[in-house]
Parts: C-alpha cells; structure tokens; sequence
C-alpha cells in the first residue's frame, strides 16, 4: 500500500510540473494549449541530445532545454495562438492541436523514432525509507516542484510582468486599457509555461530511464487532466491535480493493471467536466457560450452542385475509375470513401449544430468491432452486422456523451476526446470479447446476394455505393425543418435556446447522427483490412477527420469529399512517408484554420 502510494506521488510530480505550465496558458489566454505534450517530449529529447551527444553536466543541459522549449513557447503564441486571439476559443485550440501534430512529427525526423536510453544524470534507486526504494533523482524533481510553484506564486504575486500576468487573465481587454502590454505578456506566459513543460521533460527522461519523440501526446493529454482536475487557471490546483490523478493511476494499476490507465484518465476527464468544469480548486468556466463558433469556420455559401454534376461525377468514380486505374489506386479510393463517409457525416454536428467534436475515433471502434465481432464469432452475415454496428455506436456515444451537453463550446469538444479515448480503452481491456491488444483476426470480405466481394474494384464500388447514400441523407437532413433547427443552433445557441430551441437535445442528435455513419465507416475499415486491433483507433484518426472536414469546409459534404480525397488519397497515390504525411496534416489544419477557415468547398463571405 505505502508503496504504491509512494509510487504515484513520483507519477504525479511529473504530472504536476507539466499541469502547471498548461495551467498557466489557460489562465492567460483562454486557450487548452494541445501542443503543450509536444514541448514536453522535445525538452526531454533535447536533454537526452545535450547530455548523451554533447557530454553536458545535468545543470547545463537543463538551462539549455529550458531555453529551446521556451523558444518554442513563444513561437507557437506568436504563429499559432495569438492570430487567432479575436476568434472563438475552439479556433485557438485547433491551431494548437495543429502545432502539436508538426511538433511532433519533427521531433521524429530530427531524432528518429526510436526510444533512447536517458542518460543517468542522477541516481535513481540510491535511497531506501524503510521498504522504499528512490533515487536522488525522485528528490531533485520533487524539490523542483516545490520551488517551481514557490518562486512562481511569489512571482504572480510581487514581480511586476507578474502582476500583469495575473491582470491579463481576468481580463485582458481591461488590462489593455490600463496599459499594460497584454501581447508581451502572453508571449511571456508560453515560454515560462513552455520551459516548465521541457523542465518535466528531462526529469521524467531521467525518471523512467528512457525519452521518445512519440511521448508528447500521452503526457499533454494527461498534464490536461491533471490541470483540469486541478482547476484550469489555478497554479496551486495543477500541482493538487496532478499529485491526486498519479496517486488514482497507482491504485488503479496496483488492482487491475496498467490497461487501465486510460480508462482512469479519461474517467476523471470526463467526470470532472461533467460534475465540476471549474475543477477542485479553479472557477466554474464563465463561457456561456461561443455564439458564430460554427460560421468562425464555415462561413459563407457552400458551392452547389447541379443533380447532373454529381449524377457525372458518381458514374465516373463507379466506371471510369475501376476500368483505368490499377488495383492499389482502386484499393485507396475505398478509403478515400470510407474515410468521406466519417467526414460527411461530421458536418451535421460540426457544420449545422457548430459543436466541434474531435474523438471520432471512439465511434469509429465501436463499429469496427461490432462487425468484426458479430461477422467472425457469431457467424453473421456482413450487411446486418454493417447497420448494428452503426446503430450500436450512435446508441453507445449517444449515452456516453449524454451528461456532457451541458456544457458549452470548446468543452464539449475536449470531452468527445475523453469519451473517445475510454471507448477504445474499454475495448482494449474487454480482452474476452475484443481479445484485447491482439486484436480480431479473419474479418471476412462483405457480401452481396450470397457473393462474397473479395476483388479490390468490388469492395470500392460497395464503399461508394454506402457514400452516395450518406451522402443523400445527410443532404436531406440539412434541407429539412431538422437542418434548419440545427443551423439556427450553430449560428448563435443563446438566440436558439431564447427561442424555445432545446439546443442540447439537437446537439445530441447530429452527434447521434454522425456516430451512427462514425459507426458504418468503421465496420467498412474492419472488413477492408481483415484485422484490427485498438491501437488503429487513435487520436491521429480523429484529427485526421477533423482536418478533413476543415479542410472542405465544415458545413459540406460534398467538401468532406474533396478533404478526403486530399488527405487520405493523394499521400497514399503519392507514396509519401505516414511521418510526412501527419506532418502536411498539421501543417494544412494550421494554414487553414488561420487562412481560410471557411474551407475550401465553400465561397467567402460576401
């Protein structure tokens, strides 16, 4: 027990020192910095590179982390945040969700992906406290810790750029007027908050003996419960939350083992959210609402098609493309389709309802699995177990995002996230249904009439016969009385609700909608790749998604179309690296977002 409870105080440390620098970015701007992780793992790979590479003592390496990630800090307020001031907060926090997909996919091409050995700057099992075993290195971080958040309240507290600080998050339009410089202020905000966040980096490095490139995300994700947990804006909040989510993370592997670590994560995400946005120690969010969220990035008239522009355009993809194009470019056009299908869907709740949602990956296993499991072990045919898996996953997202419509704008969004995440979670750990991490094998091709559809040209026709129907149907939905509640909704929510409009109710619905097709394109995914396994469902597929349907303009399908023939089928055609690829998805999501927000299939406003 004592062990256990020692073992999460040490988790929960480097939790802390990374929570606090999220923390302090919120309560500055406003904006849940995503690319907070990335900055994490860059500092603890530099420190790898000054220490192993370079041959410097501990302290210099860290003075030069703290210099590096700070840089970066001030580089992603500047070219990504900052921009973006005046938009609604869910903008902001894209752009950073974009800056952290470069982040890390350079850190990748610059160290490789490989995780290194850290070297032993500090002894790390040295000491012992009756049972206990630590290291000089556990009380070197925990003394940091402490005298982080000493000197960083007694700065808020009596420094005068730290005064400023503290103005500018209460109100930054007033401290503007009182004179204070409230963009150098922010800048100043990202590199103390980045340099704490490469600070964690090397300690953790030096902690668990090893750094990846690819640890970024897991650690931002989980430095933004533990500042949620805490009370985002609250320093002292962020060491509490990140202290509380170690110690519940110990106990909970202690008893049922490390598979559930997500599942509690996102467990108290979502918790938190629902039954105390504000956290333990912070203030209940005081956003009401983010009226124009949706039109901030659809705005302007979507470009129509004539019944015959798209009647040519169905019968090229369904003839012209089978009988000219060789079998892999026929097999990446089905997941061109598949991946539309996800995307057109999306719009209904992203578009018309102006709810950004970004765990579509949770929908998507859902049914990916449902068809998988209902095709290999009961023995069901494809086209049943294809509608029970859409129906399933928009019953299964429908209950777990009940509680979370409560809350407004950007919030729901990061709660999809945390819904999204424990439903692969429960998936990886129901291992006697799902077999767990070895995934579901022999998932049998579809069939039709009795025929099974084994040839690549076969399954693409049925994958573009199911996107045609989305298709139909999320268009007649936007035409009708329901798509003209859920657009009144998206344009301004106060103005809807002022009206009589249950706009929880009608958010719930799109999202219903969008996981029931979620759901389709999943058991499609399944039956396309013959296996699966949880890792496929990740947060890179739900930014993929997302991107997508930014990309084409969130209010269309038919740019959902375009998106995915961008994104998905020209770096497969092309041939270029997945680490490329994720990179020119960061890159476009950002450039889009801050350039044309509206989308591509979509005119500019008037």
């Amino acid at each position: 027990m004592l062990d256990t409870l020692f073992a999460g105080l040490i988790h929960g440390n480097a939790y802390a020192l990374v929570a606090v620098g999220f923390s302090l970015i919120f309560g500055v701007t406003h904006v849940a910095n995503f690319a907070h992780g990335s900055v994490f793992a860059i500092g603890s790979m530099a420190g790898w590179w000054f220490i192993a590479e370079r041959g410097w003592p501990l302290w210099a390496a860290v003075i030069g982390v703290l210099v590096v990630t700070g840089a970066l800090g001030l580089l992603i307020n500047v070219l990504a945040v900052r921009p973006l001031a005046k938009a609604p907060p869910i903008a902001a926090l894209l752009a950073t969700v974009a800056v952290s997909l470069i982040l890390d996919n350079v850190a990748q091409l610059v160290f490789g992906p490989r995780v290194r050995p850290f070297p032993a700057a500090l002894p790390t099992n040295n000491l012992q406290l009756g049972g206990l075993r630590f290291g000089t290195s556990d009380v070197v971080m925990f003394g940091i810790t402490i005298v982080v958040m000493a000197a960083l309240a007694g700065y808020l507290k009596f420094g005068r750029s730290g005064r400023a600080i503290r103005a500018t998050a209460q109100d930054p339009d007033a401290a503007l007027q009182m004179g204070i410089p409230v963009p150098r202020i922010q800048n100043l905000a990202f590199v103390i908050a980045s340099g704490l966040g490469g600070l964690a980096g090397v300690f953790v490095g030096m902690y668990t003996s090893n750094v990846s490139p690819t640890s970024g995300a897991a650690a931002g994700l989980t430095a933004f419960v533990a500042a949620t947990l805490g009370g985002l804006g609250s320093m002292v909040g962020a060491v509490l939350g990140g202290f509380l989510l170690g110690i519940l993370e110990a106990f909970g592997i202690s008893l049922w083992g490390d598979g559930v670590r997500d599942l509690i994560t996102f467990g108290v995400l979502i918790l938190v959210l629902i039954l105390r946005p504000g956290g333990l120690l912070g203030k209940v969010p005081a956003i009401s609402a983010e009226p124009m969220t949706g039109t901030f990035l659809s705005g302007g008239r979507e470009i129509r098609l004539r019944w015959w522009h798209a009647g040519l355009a169905v019968a090229l993809a369904a003839i012209a493309l089978p009988l000219l194009a060789d079998r892999y470019t026929v097999t990446v056009a089905a997941g061109v389709a598949i991946y539309a299908i996800i995307a057109a869907s999306m719009t209904l709740v992203s578009g018309s309802a102006g709810q950004i949602t970004i765990g579509q990956a949770g929908p998507i296993a859902v049914g990916a699995y449902t068809s998988a499991i209902l095709t290999v072990v009961t023995g069901w045919s494809f086209w049943p177990a294809l509608i029970v898996a859409g129906l399933l996953s928009a019953v299964v997202s429908t209950v777990l995002t009940a509680p979370v419509w409560r809350l407004r704008g950007h919030y729901v969004a990061i709660a999809t996230l945390g819904i999204g995440s424990v439903a692969v979670a429960v998936i990886r750990n129901w291992e006697s249904l799902t077999r767990g991490a070895y995934g579901i094998r022999g998932i049998p091709a579809p069939t039709l009439f009795g025929e099974k559809l084994n040839s690549a040209v076969e399954f693409y026709l049925l994958a573009l016969a199911v996107l045609v129907v989305t298709l139909v149907v999320i268009t007649r939905i936007r035409a009708s009385h329901l798509g003209t509640v859920l657009a009144a909704v998206g344009a301004d929510d106060v103005a809807a609700r002022s009206s009589g409009v249950r706009v929880r109710d009608y958010k719930a619905l799109a999202y219903a909608v969008a996981a029931f097709f979620a759901g389709i394109g999943g058991s499609l995914l399944a039956h396309q790749y013959t296996y699966i396994d949880p890792s496929i469902f990740n947060l890179t597929m739900s930014l993929l998604a997302l991107t997508i349907i930014v990309l084409g303009g969130l209010s269309s399908p038919i740019g959902a179309v375009l998106g995915a023939l961008i994104l998905v089928g020209l770096p497969e055609l092309l041939r270029i690296a997945p680490d490329v690829r994720i990179l020119g998805y960061g890159v476009l999501l950002l450039l889009i977002i801050r350039f044309r927000p509206q989308g591509l299939w979509v005119r500019r406003p008037a």
